[in-house]
């Protein structure tokens, strides 16, 4: 029963109690950029620089060829034009989402855009004489803009939305990516066949476009943190660190060094990284923000992410060299065929990042990573004679299975963090996968293409069309596929492990 003092504080209590909410929702509105219109703003712009991004990456493949002939350049430099944008791209993130957090997520963003347009002006003007190098510069500058853009990307659209509809922009925002690796071979042979440096010299106009709308529509919702200091020495240390030691170890893969460059390359990778290791801890602001790995979910999340990073990181590229060798297609025709796995991760993505921002990541993650892991072993028994409706079923269930699992990973890493963390957050989960990436290169392509000529690995990537030139070294490549296949199988699912044993989070 209610008393009469009690009685006359309820309207206090009331008003007290909406103002709260008025505050809490003003705070919001804040955070989001002001109303529920910035968030559909703020991913159409990051669409722009994932669609860009995404189409360069399939639509290059198809124009290698008409590279390689025009330019005169060697099979070393055209595999520096795909591997050296990569390792720009996982040595810069972590360092790139930290500035962020200091200078602002919408400068370095649009930064990103003039960079990729000047890297892709650069490597669409290369020119013979150098045989390839001015175009390896190119894709460098452009690996740069990528880290601006994609590190940044993701904490503009968490910052964007509210709570509780994170994983939503998320998904939205991967339909570009996928959407972009779904029409690059079109559009790569499309302008091929008016001239390779089309494929390049199309960016400029988009990233441009990309630069203005960002410049006019991008807000900074999150204050930065602008009297940090910067640590310049755990950088430098780290970016030295992780380049030595990812070259070396594609170097492994793709033996077009000598041993001895090899291993000093490894020495000085693996001494920086120790320096970065002792130096690190002792540094008041670090560079990477290490602190965040005691958030279990982070932790986990983060390790899961690598692990399926390594098991699928190198499966795209081994479906490549499959139809292009075994399967016998030519290029334009092979980057077609891997439609199904680009559609299935359109079409599951945005799902299931919906889907997460009511159940959280700790069932849906497991699951995507199974289903993954099922189109792996499947892969595990092709053949040259395999009909293609399998294949695609195959690729289907690898593509619905990281869309199952990529946006709600992505939405737990970037809510279990402060907002003025999310550049860090998203700095230190874009490393992981590129580095799952190029670990996974390193460790299944030796098992691939051990014992296949290099003439033979050249000739399929490059050109396709069949293995009739190297039959030897058909069931050779086979057996090598089958084993590959089958790692990161296993891969999949010790990361279908470690993602179960998250906790729970919405």
């Amino acid at each position: 029963m209610q008393t009469s003092s009690e009685s006359s504080l309820t309207p206090v209590r009331q008003e007290i109690s909406d103002a709260s909410e008025q505050a809490g929702a003003a705070d919001e509105r804040e955070l989001t950029g002001g109303g529920d219109g910035y968030r559909w703003t703020a991913l159409s712009v990051t669409t722009v620089g994932a669609l860009l991004a995404s189409i360069q990456g399939s639509a290059l493949l198809i124009a290698l060829p008409a590279i390689l002939v025009e330019l005169r350049a060697s099979f070393f430099t055209i595999m520096w034009t795909l591997m050296g944008y990569l390792l720009i791209l996982t040595v810069l993130t972590p360092i790139v989402g930290r500035l962020a957090d200091i200078w602002g997520r919408k400068r370095l963003y649009n930064s990103g855009f003039l960079l990729f347009a000047l890297g892709s002006l650069v490597a669409g003007l290369a020119q013979p004489a150098f045989h390839g190098a001015d175009l390896v510069a190119g894709r460098l500058i452009q690996g740069l803009g990528a880290a601006l853009l994609m590190t940044n990307s993701t904490a503009i659209v968490t910052d964007a939305f509210r709570k509780g509809e994170v994983g939503l922009g998320l998904g939205i925002n991967q339909i570009a990516g996928a959407a972009g690796f779904l029409i690059g071979p079109i559009i790569g042979g499309l302008l091929t066949e008016w001239s390779w440096r089309w494929v390049f010299l199309f960016n400029v106009p988009l990233a441009t476009f990309g630069t203005l709308w960002g410049i006019w529509r991008l807000r900074e919702p999150v204050r930065p943190a602008r009297q940090t200091p910067i640590d310049w020495v755990g950088g430098l240390t780290l970016a030295l660190g992780l380049s030595g030691t990812l070259l070396a170890l594609t170097m492994v893969a793709f033996p077009l060094l000598g041993e001895s460059a090899t291993v000093a390359i490894l020495i000085v990778g693996l001494l920086s990284l120790l320096l970065f290791a002792t130096i690190e801890p002792r540094i008041k602001a670090p560079i990477v923000q290490l602190q965040l790995f005691r958030e279990r979910l982070f932790a986990m999340a983060s390790l899961s992410g690598l692990l399926n990073g390594i098991a699928r990181g190198a499966v795209l590229f081994l479906l490549i060299f499959f139809l292009q060798g075994p399967y016998g297609k030519d290029p334009l025709t092979a980057g077609l065929m891997l439609a199904p796995f680009g559609a299935a991760f359109m079409i599951i993505g945005p799902l299931s990042g919906r889907l997460s921002d009511h159940i959280g990541s700790r069932i849906l993650t497991p699951i995507g990573l199974a289903v993954s892991a099922l189109g792996l072993l499947g892969l595990t028994t092709i053949t040259p004679t395999t009909p293609f409706w399998l294949l695609s079923l195959y690729m289907a269930m690898m593509g619905g299975g990281s869309g199952f699992f990529v946006s709600p990973n992505t939405n737990a890493i970037m809510s279990s963090v402060p907002p003025h963390q999310r550049g860090a957050a998203s700095g230190l989960l874009g490393m992981l996968n590129n580095t799952g990436q190029m670990l996974s290169i390193a460790i299944v392509f030796p098992l691939a293409l051990k014992g296949v000529p290099m003439g033979a690995v050249m000739q399929v990537f490059i050109y396709g069309g069949g293995m009739g030139q190297f039959p030897s070294a058909l069931a050779t490549f086979m057996h090598g596929l089958h084993s590959a296949f089958l790692v990161s199988f296993v891969l999949s699912l010790a990361a279908m492990l470690v993602a179960a044993l998250r906790p729970s989070h919405r």
